[in-house]
Parts: C-alpha cells; sequence; structure tokens
C-alpha cells in the first residue's frame, strides 16, 4: 500500500525552494530565482623535500566565493539594478548586506544566506523577440566578501 504520509513527521520532507524572498538593505525585491549561494575552501598543497612519503599534504586554504546571480521580472520604472551599478561608474561603489532567506510551508524562516559588502559585477536585461510570450526578466550578478548560512 503506498505511503500518503500521514504517519511522517514535518521533519521527514526536505524544505521546497520555490518560497524565499531577498532582502537589499531592509528593502525586499521580489526575484525569480537566484543561484551561486556557493563557498569553497582551495586546497593548499605541501610536501617537505625531507617527507618519507612520495605525495603531497593538502590543509585547506583561501574560502572562495561564488558570484550570486538573480533573476527577477522588469517593471516598468524600475531602475534599481541600474542605479546600483551606475554608482560603480562613479567609483564610489555603495556595498549592500543582501540576506536571502528559505521559507518553510508557513512562510518562516529556515535557512537565511546573508552576503556581506556585496557589490553588482554584471546586468544583463531582458532578449527582445517580436514572436515572444515571457515575461521580461533582467539579470544581476553580485560580487561579495563573505557567505554567512543559518538554520532556523
Amino acid at each position: 500500500m503506498p505511503e500518503d504520509g500521514s504517519t511522517q513527521s514535518a521533519t521527514t520532507w526536505p524544505l521546497p525552494k520555490f518560497s524565499f524572498k531577498v532582502l537589499w538593505d531592509s528593502q525586499e525585491l521580489a526575484f525569480q530565482e537566484v543561484s551561486g549561494l556557493d563557498v569553497e575552501a582551495q586546497p593548499i598543497e605541501y610536501r617537505a623535500g625531507n617527507n618519507p612519503a612520495f605525495s603531497v599534504l593538502k590543509m585547506p586554504g583561501l574560502k572562495k566565493y561564488s558570484d550570486v546571480t538573480m533573476k527577477k521580472g522588469m517593471f516598468k520604472g524600475d531602475k534599481n539594478f541600474w542605479e546600483w551599478f551606475k554608482a560603480i561608474q562613479l567609483n564610489t561603489i555603495k556595498r549592500k548586506t543582501v540576506v536571502i532567506t528559505l521559507q518553510d510551508e508557513t512562510g518562516n524562516a529556515a535557512v537565511t544566506w546573508t552576503l556581506a559588502n556585496a557589490w553588482p559585477t554584471k546586468i544583463t536585461g531582458t532578449d527582445l523577440k517580436a514572436q515572444g510570450n515571457e515575461a521580461a526578466i533582467e539579470t544581476i550578478v553580485i560580487a561579495h566578501e563573505g557567505l554567512t548560512y543559518e538554520v532556523a
């Protein structure tokens, strides 16, 4: 007989990834997609000349954070991305704290990623198609100097 889920606990199921919110400073923006929330420790390889083992040791080195890519619909009069990017051209980069929160079924924060000192590196406007039937989507890529991960 198939399992209908009635006997399983609420913590057995993985979180759905479609309910999330993004805060830029204290402003909430609605995004369609967020990707690039990863960090890696670059390995350092070392071998002393007098080491009897004929292999290198590997130890953790500097952390490397990926750029985060965010996509959202274009709305008339909305120029948040472009105003932020314009600050770079004037050599007065405004760095922001960006908080991305994955929500559970009740809308409460389940997982939170916080990007420190974020700033835009690339903006991609929508592609235009005379026979298209999709919403206009713009993309922003942001660099940051640190990613913290918190579970509620």
